[in-house]
């Protein structure tokens, strides 16, 4: 698939409110795509929606939180009814509780597994049942660095990002053993990036959630996903420190996990402002934080051209 056979094209975004989400949606939407816009904020959504028009591209805001499984059917079905069919399903949505394991609530814990790898779940189980019927289709998962080395203070997100790897594997390996060619399953594992991700998190350490260094522009991964709509692979990773850490996590496991312990324990703990323990936006949205970056890298942002 190159640029031209993009357009009209279907392509269902999870997250897609801000980050990474935003940024692949006004991305698919400038090269004529047809976007199925998915997060909780439906007002947010509404003024994405418009924008994405204003590119000449066809757009759908529906308003999903991905943890619950009918609001996902529910994309689903408005996608369907919409277009008629699905080419790309992204799952973007996540969301995380930055802590010590047992000073994290436990509920929190679950929301995060919920949100990451039940909303994951769900959305692929419905592309691939669509994708089967269509006989064709790209199903783009994003899963994080943190899914192939541990790092502290990010349990459940680990333990989720972990899971979005293994369920992507097990399920390219169905569709070659059942000689599905035209289907495939991507896996975007990225470092950390400049997006509103830290400012929606939960924290229980007496600290703003921070990016663990080096933190990167997300158009990075945003154009990581559009290639894989047009060129599939299995897995991706973006930014050149998850490159190197997951490599040298293979054949140095002790070593590279001590080194991830101490950047993080230094990032959220000894350099993060102080700040009251907050579950962000675990149980719902917030107004702020609705741009495809998160400000911490304002030279570089504005030198690639994109909308912050």
């Amino acid at each position: 698939m190159n640029k031209t056979q993009l357009r009209g094209r279907v392509v269902v975004i999870t997250g897609a409110s801000s980050g990474f989400g935003r940024g692949t949606a006004l991305r698919f939407a400038r090269e004529g795509a047809s976007v199925v816009l998915a997060a909780r904020r439906g007002q947010v959504l509404d003024e994405l929606e418009e924008h994405c028009k204003r590119s000449g591209a066809r757009a759908l805001a529906c308003p999903t939180d991905v943890s619950q499984q009918s609001q996902v059917i529910d994309l689903v079905r408005a996608a369907i009814g919409e277009f008629g069919r699905i080419d790309v399903w992204v799952n973007n949505a996540g969301s995380a509780a930055v802590g010590r394991f047992d000073q994290v609530p436990l509920e929190d814990h679950i929301r995060v597994i919920q949100t990451d790898l039940c909303g994951t779940l769900y959305g692929s189980y419905c592309a691939m049942r669509q994708f089967r019927d269509q006989r064709a289709g790209t199903l783009i998962n994003v899963a994080s660095v943190i899914g192939k080395v541990p790092a502290p203070y990010f349990a459940s997100y680990a333990a989720a990002k972990h899971g979005i790897i293994g369920l992507s594997g097990s399920l390219r390996l169905e569709l070659k053993q059942d000689g599905f060619d035209s289907i495939h399953v991507c896996t975007v594992i990225p470092t950390s990036f400049d997006t509103p991700f830290f400012e929606h998190a939960a924290q229980y350490t007496g600290h703003q959630a921070e990016p663990i260094p080096p933190t990167y522009i997300p158009q990075d991964v945003v154009e990581t996903i559009f290639r894989l709509a047009m060129k599939p692979g299995d897995e991706v990773t973006v930014g050149a420190a998850a490159k190197v850490a997951t490599l040298a996590h293979q054949f140095f496991p002790g070593m590279v996990e001590t080194v991830m312990a101490r950047k993080t324990r230094k990032a959220e703990f000894d350099n993060a402002p102080p700040a009251e323990n907050s579950p962000g936006t675990l149980y719902g949205p917030k107004p702020d934080g609705k741009g495809v970056s998160g400000g911490r890298r304002h030279e570089a942002f504005e030198k690639a051209g994109l909308e912050k």
